[in-house]
């Protein structure tokens, strides 16, 4: 008589719950201490994947894969340099105008506590109400922006290493469908969404971004606020950041309209502002965000906060890629965690490679890519005893035996 061991009980799971975040928790302290290092690995890699298509057609041209490689580099190169050249220049003219309009600020602030004090208002009240204006805060955050700026053009020489690598590797990966076949086909349809996901996200807002920019930096020069261009480069970089790009993008032009023209200008550019980018980036650019990358709002400004601890100032900017990175790689390839990723946002059928799960029953006669977005299969249908002949009525007992009845 053959005896099987029961397998052993699993763990819990809240218990399974409790490891996953803990194993995330040690993951991401490790992200964070290396964050000089990997931030700037991070931007190459979005950087490159969005570059990549530009060796196809140079391939099916004859171009030999060493020559496409350089072409992708050299790409990648020149978005680098002209963002570095951007900000180079957005962050030394901010702190001349910093340096140019403190005295007006000065005067600016004191008059505006003056003004609220005067109304009734008890002064510390008046003074929290203005404390955002504060010259030493303006200053330090000068100093942060051009801080900011050098430190992204240290990293820039680790960017421009990492490209070349990247770029090279690219072309080896790109291979791999043909190469494994079957064998790793859904690792392969996840890194390509994945790669598909993040260029079109950075095609929709780099687009957004520079109509935004081009609007802005024209009314603010019709509206004679100093320099225009930089106020225009920041709505374009802080397009990259969800939700909150605007706030932050319209915070100093609105400033600096208030010392060199009061509240009436300020009040301008804001009802500017707020036309241009409410229409563009709040009721009409989510939407192509939605279709680009399906992560719902509340997860996309989650990331934006998250990253931007973990990683830094680049956070705020690459949010959006690494989040698609942590789901693909957590997420997609578990069967069993299609409702989490319809929780984030993502409502695109698995792939028939990822379902389902072996141990699950299928419906008779289903297929099985038949199960349902959700990770689960489809219950069996409900058979009749009275009608199946397999089916005995609950409660007999039938012994079925190839002998006659009654052996």
């Amino acid at each position: 008589m053959t005896t099987t061991t029961p397998p052993a009980p699993g763990l819990p799971p809240a218990t399974r719950t409790l490891l996953a975040l803990a194993a995330g928790v040690v993951v991401l302290a490790g992200v964070h201490a290396a964050r000089e290092v990997l931030a700037p690995m991070f931007l190459a890699a979005v950087i490159v994947i969005i570059c990549h298509p530009v060796r196809l057609p140079l391939e099916r041209r004859g171009w030999p894969r060493w020559a496409a490689t350089a072409a992708v580099v050299t790409v990648a190169y020149l978005i680098l340099a002209a963002l570095v050249a951007m900000l180079a220049f957005a962050g030394v003219r901010f702190v001349d105008l910093v340096r140019e309009y403190l005295p007006a600020l000065v005067r600016a602030v004191d008059d505006v506590v003056d003004q609220l004090a005067a109304v009734g208002i008890d002064t510390d009240i008046a003074e929290a109400a203005t404390s955002w204006l504060d010259p030493g805060r303006v200053v330090s955050l000068a100093g942060n922006v051009s801080g900011m700026a050098l430190g992204i053009a240290t990293a820039f020489f680790f960017v421009l290493a990492y490209a070349i690598f990247m770029a090279a590797d690219a072309a080896r990966y790109s291979t791999a469908g043909s190469v494994f076949g079957p064998e790793r086909a859904a690792t392969v349809d996840r890194a390509t969404r994945f790669s598909g996901g993040v260029r079109r996200y950075f095609v929709v807002n780099a687009s957004f971004g520079a109509v935004v920019a081009v609007i802005d930096g024209v009314a603010l020069w019709l509206l004679s606020v100093p320099a225009p261009t930089v106020w225009a480069i920041l709505a374009f970089v802080t397009n990259f950041i969800p939700n909150i790009g605007f706030v932050l993008g319209l915070v100093p032009p609105v400033v600096m309209a208030f010392v060199v023209g009061g509240w009436q200008l300020a009040l301008a550019v804001v009802a500017v502002y707020c036309v241009v980018n409410v229409v563009l980036q709040v009721l009409v650019q989510p939407k192509f965000v939605a279709d680009a990358v399906n992560l719902s709002l509340t997860l996309s400004f989650v990331s934006v906060v998250f990253w931007t601890f973990v990683i830094g100032p680049l956070g705020a900017i690459l949010a959006i890629p690494l989040t698609l990175l942590v789901r693909a790689l957590v997420l997609e390839p578990d069967p069993g965690s299609g409702w989490l990723r319809w929780l984030s946002g993502d409502d695109a059928p698995r792939p028939a490679s990822d379902q389902p799960r072996a141990d699950l029953p299928l419906a008779p006669g289903a297929a099985p890519g038949d199960a349902d977005d959700t990770g689960d299969a489809p219950a069996p249908e409900r058979t009749d005893p009275a009608n199946d002949p397999q089916v005995e009525p609950e409660g007999s007992v039938v012994e079925r035996s190839s002998a006659p009845d009654g052996h």
